[in-house]
């Protein structure tokens, strides 16, 4: 390995070790009670050194939560779109693949959902991962649900990813409880819903789903996958805690 592969392994660790250390801070301590100073010295870094990744804590946290809303965003639509099965077995799988994603990332999920910081871009950026979530459901509700009322597509996409949400903060407070609960309670929500609705997805169980585009999950216009998703907005100054 030559002398520049090293430095940008070298960094790239260094930059994986800070997000961990912050992402647990930030949920243990919220993010007023967690400083720069506090986060270098858990990763084993001096404040100059992490400033070289981020100039601020609150461009850390933003990355966090632009990190875990892009990993989270493919997978679960994915399943549902392209899985083998009926729809209900792809649909189960899709949730499967939320909740493992929550699962694998306890502290990061508990930044998602229970925004500590009072800042005005990470609040906006909250209401941003929200809107995206709601109208992923809702054209995941109108694509295989076509007997939908249009006026109540978005209460109902409110509804779903409010469950949703629901559901990973109280899972987070009761880690015994096994994914498989809360892939079972969002599934049989979800199939109540169908369940309700006169056509060929709602009569027959075992209808294969029509063919669909994965939704572009970085593009402002087009809603992603199940999961938090926005705009990236900009760090502020540098050097600030």
């Amino acid at each position: 390995m030559s002398e520049i592969d090293r430095s940008r392994a070298a960094r790239a660790e260094a930059r994986t070790r800070i997000e961990e250390v912050a992402a647990r801070l930030f949920a243990e301590r919220g993010f007023a009670g967690t400083t720069i100073g506090e986060i270098a010295a858990e990763a084993g870094l001096s404040k100059p050194m992490l400033y070289r990744h981020f100039d601020s804590k609150q461009e850390l946290h933003l990355a966090l939560l632009e990190r875990h809303r892009d990993e989270l965003a493919a997978a679960p639509v994915r399943e549902l779109l392209h899985g083998e099965g009926d729809l209900d077995t792809r649909m189960t799988a899709m949730y499967d693949a939320w909740f493992g994603y929550v699962e694998s990332h306890p502290y990061t999920w508990r930044m998602m959902f229970r925004d500590t910081t009072g800042d005005a871009q990470v609040q906006a950026f909250h209401r941003e991962l929200q809107r995206r979530q709601r109208e992923t459901d809702m054209a995941l509700l109108r694509e295989f649900v076509p007997g939908l009322p249009e006026a109540e597509l978005e209460p109902l996409g409110e509804a779903i990813r409010s469950a949703l949400y629901g559901l990973a903060l109280w899972w987070l407070d009761r880690p015994e409880q096994p994914r498989e609960l809360l892939v079972a309670t969002m599934t049989r929500i979800t199939r109540g819903l169908i369940s309700t609705v006169e056509g060929p997805n709602a009569e027959d169980p075992n209808a294969k789903m029509p063919g669909a585009e994965m939704p572009d999950a970085t593009s402002t216009g087009t809603p992603d996958a199940p999961g938090p998703s926005g705009a990236s907005p900009s760090g502020a100054a540098g050097g600030t805690d």
